[in-house]
């Protein structure tokens, strides 16, 4: 949800617990908390070894319907959920994603909530927090460095095609496609690079997925950095590179402690966006966040067509612990939105529009109950002008699939407006569900990508540029046909056109490109026009962004 100058204000009125309190209230160990001040921590990797034989808590996993302009308020939802558990009294913790400067000074804003559902200290965690991502860069670049450095000293390896690229967590497309090498010193070799936004770069999918230092170790040397003359993969180990990579990252693998305004503790540790990377906050977090509370609320990025899709069959594989209970997060506004309503007329009672629009939240209760046998309850984040008609009506047409409908109202009330979907999601966690992935990795590529576009997007057909014929070819015969995929796509529809919003006409989908990520452990497989380096809008939200006369940061949209 973009971030209001009312949530500023809200937040800075909160007096946070030391962080320490809140360490010790859930029970870990003084020892293995290290304080980044007063209200932030990372928790030592002991805690986890120490827990490793106790019983897991409930996992509760938040998703939404496609996402619009509007914002429909996923994270504030996430954190209202865990202050409501907390309110009805029981042992909660949240598990989030760390936000990315690219949104924050471009568009979409911070991912820290808003009103009174939010996690501080909201100015830190939206900027640098505790220089997790920043490391992530450092380690990503690094590795460009080494790179270049072998091929200037003669290429021993005998590299040939480079397709390791450099990163930077900010919006920036001036940086997708680079000349590099071009001062004319001997031995420099020009070649053809680029950037991806860090969330994107495949040692942050790697930071998130792997399940200790040494399985992080041993992902990073299993980078393929490219090719050499026989195209047979180069690696990072081959670079010797990945010890180093492993040392950058040590302190940021090393979850993140903060707290919400109600002071119910909160992980947030990684951030890969779910439109072009798998959209889950790390497996390390977690993990720990269900041995430290009876109930974990965590988060997958967008929609559930994205986030939600690969946090089940991605993160669920090393997680080895599937969801309990799924919230799908709606406002009215949105649903009236894919109904393809004029936005300036959204507030607008149109009970048409409401019922058109609701199509899409009923493919992603379909999706989530029927494709993955998960239980299901529809969060609605209420607004002011959301009217009992409206309301009604869209209890009705959820009551014909057997879903519960809870109003929200955690933004204005904090744990108060939360109380009623903490009860039924408690509920929801006792009854039996059948969960079942959507592929084998056993499956072939296609096949893999074709269960996920029909079933989870309702595509008809999958159309393959010749390059991505070849590169499919090239992974198998390299023998990595049995990992899970990574589908990158428009957030905005179940198809790769995000101006296809109702879908309403059979669609294909568009695979331009498929790349491996030997040390992720999965195959990316990019789709329309989706791009790895996003762009500033024309009115970033930087632009707004300052410090005042006392030293307080204002503009955070």
């Amino acid at each position: 949800m973009v971030i209001k100058m009312e949530d500023i204000e809200i937040a800075r009125k909160v007096k946070l617990e030391e962080i320490t309190k809140v360490a010790k209230d859930l029970g870990i160990k003084e020892e293995n908390i290290e304080p980044y001040g007063k209200y932030k921590a990372k928790i030592s990797l002991n805690e986890m070894q120490e827990l490793k034989n106790k019983e897991n808590g409930k996992l509760i996993l938040v998703t939404a319907i496609n996402p619009t302009p509007l914002g429909e308020g996923k994270t504030t939802i996430s954190i209202g959920l865990a202050d409501g558990l907390k309110r009805i009294g029981k042992k909660v913790i949240l598990a989030l994603r760390e936000p990315s400067l690219g949104p924050v000074f471009g568009i979409k804003g911070g991912a820290t909530g808003g009103g009174y559902s939010q996690v501080a200290p909201m100015e830190d965690i939206n900027l640098h927090f505790t220089g997790d991502l920043h490391a992530i860069t450092s380690a990503n670049n690094l590795l460009s460095a080494m790179i270049d450095n072998h091929i200037y000293n003669g290429n021993e390896l005998n590299i040939e095609k480079v397709t390791w690229k450099r990163c930077v967590d900010l919006n920036d497309r001036q940086l997708r496609v680079v000349n590099t090498g071009l001062s004319n010193e001997k031995n420099i070799v020009p070649r053809e690079d680029g950037f991806d936004i860090t969330v994107a770069s495949e040692v942050m999918a790697i930071f998130c997925l792997a399940t200790s230092l040494e399985d992080l170790k041993r992902r990073l040397g299993n980078i393929i950095i490219g090719y050499n003359k026989e195209g047979k993969p180069v690696t990072a180990h081959d670079l010797k590179a990945e010890g180093a990579m492993c040392v950058l990252l040590k302190d940021a693998f090393c979850p993140n402690l903060v707290q919400t305004l109600e002071h119910t503790p909160a992980i947030i540790h990684g951030g890969p966006f779910a439109n072009i990377a798998h959209g889950c906050n790390s497996i390390i977090a977690t993990k720990l966040a269900l041995k430290l509370a009876d109930y974990t609320v965590t988060e997958a990025g967008f929609g559930a067509d994205l986030g939600a899709e690969k946090f089940l069959d991605i993160k669920t594989r090393k997680l080895e612990k599937e969801p309990d209970a799924v919230v799908i997060v709606a406002t009215i506004k949105a649903l009236k939105y894919h109904s393809g309503m004029p936005k300036e007329e959204l507030a607008n009672e149109n009970i048409e529009a409401l019922k058109k629009g609701s199509k899409n939240l009923l493919k992603h209760i379909e999706n989530i109950k029927e494709k993955f046998g998960l239980n299901v309850i529809v969060a609605i984040n209420k607004f002011n002008q959301d009217t009992e008609e409206e309301i009604s009506t869209l209890q009705e047409i959820l009551q014909e699939k057997q879903v519960s409908l809870s109003l929200v109202e955690a933004w204005g009330k904090g744990s108060e407006g939360a109380i009623d979907i903490a009860k039924k999601v408690v509920e929801l966690c006792e009854k039996k569900h059948h969960f079942e992935m959507l592929y084998t990795l056993e499956d072939n590529i296609k096949t893999k990508i074709e269960k996920v576009t029909k079933n989870i997007y309702g595509a008809e057909g999958v159309e393959y540029t010749k390059e991505a014929e070849e590169q499919i070819e090239q992974i198998t015969q390299l023998g990595y046909n049995n990992l899970p995929i990574c589908i990158a796509k428009t957030q905005y529809s179940f198809s790769d056109d995000s101006k296809n919003l109702e879908c309403t006409e059979p669609f294909n989908i568009h695979v331009k490109e498929v790349q491996l990520k030997a040390g992720a452990e999965f195959i990316v497989v990019l789709t329309g026009k989706i791009m790895t380096m996003p762009g500033l809008p024309k009115k970033p939200a930087a632009e707004q962004i300052d410090i005042d006369e006392n030293e307080n940061i204002v503009g955070i949209f």
